[in-house]
């Protein structure tokens, strides 16, 4: 499926005259929306096609404000903005509640799911020592394999301050007692994992943090290039009886997440049609992170996303038409 509609999206990034409407008698007629994002570019895709779904229920739609994930919940919670399309779950709860929670946010259904994060180091290191757990990091020897500055410790890259990922990965590092021989590397993510995957490329030992769906994983696929890490015990910022278990036993580190549309609730309210229309939509994480891949390759401007984006939809067309449906009945 996501080779159909990527296919398509080299096709039709300049269809989107495609999806215009006549708003006169939709539910959305004379009313605004303000979509708002985090800086990571690559989440636009899933934020435009909300955007173009709210377009057929005649919605004015602004352009997408990026900010900080912080930033992005204050300004929904406030009214400042009208949703975003990336709330992850649980990742974000920490940032939901402290933003007011269920009491100013709206949030019914996942709109993505199967959302993975987790460690990874490259699988010739991995199958030469041995490597199966993070804990192993503990040992001085096996730590410096991962050094790239020269003072003798694991060197892993990790994400951006204010993300949500550095709060998990830092606190994990001390649960583990790794802190005498594994240092995270924050800043710019997509610079430090190119720095990352030149040094895979040139035959390095490499490791990381990354999540699922993004474009790391089409560059280093895990199970041929890299395998995940799994960790000693569950260990949850805030929540020491969370458990990250699989059902099949293993332990990553993190549970499954989802992304979901969250929205201002008075506004939600007031407009039944769209919170519908949040509450059904669904997008696979392969196809975000094919996409992804697109804009890895180069096709990464924002017509290219919305391109993207028109693509989808033209390739899901029916299930496109049935949220639309759904959510004009429940402005009845």
């Amino acid at each position: 499926m996501k080779l159909r509609w990527t296919a398509i999206a080299l096709a039709v990034v300049a269809a989107g005259s495609s999806l215009s409407v006549n708003a006169a008698d939709l539910p959305g007629a004379g009313k605004t929306v303000q979509p708002i994002q985090s800086t990571i570019q690559e989440e636009m895709f899933q934020t435009v096609i909300v955007d173009q779904a709210l377009k057929k229920l005649g919605y004015d739609i602004k352009p997408i404000k990026q900010v900080d994930y912080n930033v992005a919940y204050t300004a929904i919670a406030n009214g400042d903005a009208t949703f975003m399309a990336v709330n992850w779950q649980p990742l974000h709860d920490q940032k939901y509640k402290a933003a007011g929670g269920d009491k100013v946010f709206y949030r019914k259904g996942h709109y993505v799911t199967g959302a993975a994060q987790g460690y990874l180091i490259d699988k010739k290191t991995a199958d030469k020592y041995h490597i199966t757990n993070i804990e192993q990091l503990k040992d001085p020897k096996i730590a410096k394999l991962f050094d790239s500055n020269g003072d003798g410790k694991a060197n892993m890259t990790g994400c951006n301050p204010g993300w949500g990922c550095e709060t998990a990965t830092n606190y994990q590092v001390k649960k583990y007692g790794l802190s005498d021989t594994v240092d995270i590397d924050e800043g710019n993510y997509s610079a430090l994992m190119a720095d990352t995957i030149t040094r895979y490329k040139e035959g390095k030992p490499v490791f990381y943090y990354t999540w699922v769906p993004y474009w790391v994983s089409g560059v280093l696929v895990p199970g041929k290039d890299v395998v995940w890490l799994q960790v000693p015990f569950s260990a949850v910022p805030d929540k020491p009886n969370a458990s990250t278990k699989l059902p099949n036993g293993k332990d990553y580190g993190f549970g499954m997440n989802s992304m979901n549309i969250v929205a201002n609730k008075k506004w939600a309210k007031q407009n039944p049609a769209a919170a519908k229309l949040f509450s059904v939509m669904k997008l696979s994480v392969n196809d975000i992170s094919a996409e992804n891949l697109m804009m890895r390759k180069g096709q990464a401007s924002e017509d290219d996303i919305r391109g993207h984006a028109t693509a989808w939809i033209q390739a899901h067309q029916t299930e496109f038409n049935q949220w639309i449906k759904e959510a004009k009945a429940a402005a009845k």
